[in-house]
């Protein structure tokens, strides 16, 4: 058990790194590396980067592995099959979701807004509000597909949620979502999901090309553009 307690331990600090771009897009990680980071055997080291390979965030190369780079084709194809997923999840939630289940969703979405916070608490107000609009639904596959592509988005999210403008816009967009879910308004909540994927993805892009620059001196590997 040992192991695969320090497997976790390994998975959840590197996944961190990774999502929070401490570790960069195209890095190179080590087992040896880490093993000595961590004060462990190769065991836990390579389970726990096998778990982060399945995630999408880590890939081989060669007898060492990479953080992949941000690939904006996968963050295209994603934010249509979130767009899809979650536009259905959205529309069961207006039929299936109580009422107690709705206000206490609403409820916590209104308080993100009330605390701007930083980019960490946008990232986790971001991922709390789709994943809980996900779980209205009542379909667990599509709780699970939302946390999935969420997790994979994450850094990409990242990029986009730097800046106080566009925590805002995305406090704006969950708004109108919680609207019209609150008023189970399935079109009008599908709408409004749409709105929103399309508007992440824009000032993800936007946000890319004004910093170039700077991302190209932390070494980080933006492909697909």
């Amino acid at each position: 058990m040992p192991n695969a307690s320090h497997a976790q331990t390994v998975y959840e600090q590197v996944r961190q790194a990774i999502l929070s771009l401490d570790i960069v897009p195209g890095a190179r990680l080590s087992e040896r590396g880490l093993e000595t980071e961590f004060g462990i055997s190769r065991t836990p080291v390579r389970s726990a980067l096998i778990r982060l390979q399945s995630e999408g965030l880590v890939a081989r190369e060669g007898r060492s592995w990479q953080a992949t780079p941000i690939d904006l084709d996968e963050v295209a194809s994603l934010a249509e099959y979130r767009e899809a997923v979650e536009s259905a999840g959205a529309r069961l939630a207006c039929t299936r979701a109580s009422d107690a289940e709705l206000e206490a969703f609403t409820t916590s979405a209104q308080r993100g807004g009330d605390e701007p916070g930083d980019e960490h608490a946008g990232m986790r107000r971001g991922s709390d509000f789709h994943e809980g609009l996900a779980a209205l639904s009542g379909n667990p596959f599509i709780a699970q597909a939302v946390s999935d592509a969420v997790t994979r988005m994450a850094r990409a999210r990242w990029l986009e949620m730097r800046t106080e403008e566009g925590r805002a816009a995305a406090w704006r967009e969950h708004s109108a979502i919680v609207d019209a879910v609150r008023r189970r308004d399935a079109d009008a909540a599908a709408a409004a999901i749409a709105h929103h994927t399309q508007a992440n993805l824009d000032r993800l892009l936007a946000s890319i090309r004004a910093d170039r620059r700077a991302f190209g001196a932390r070494g980080l590997r933006i492909i697909g553009e």
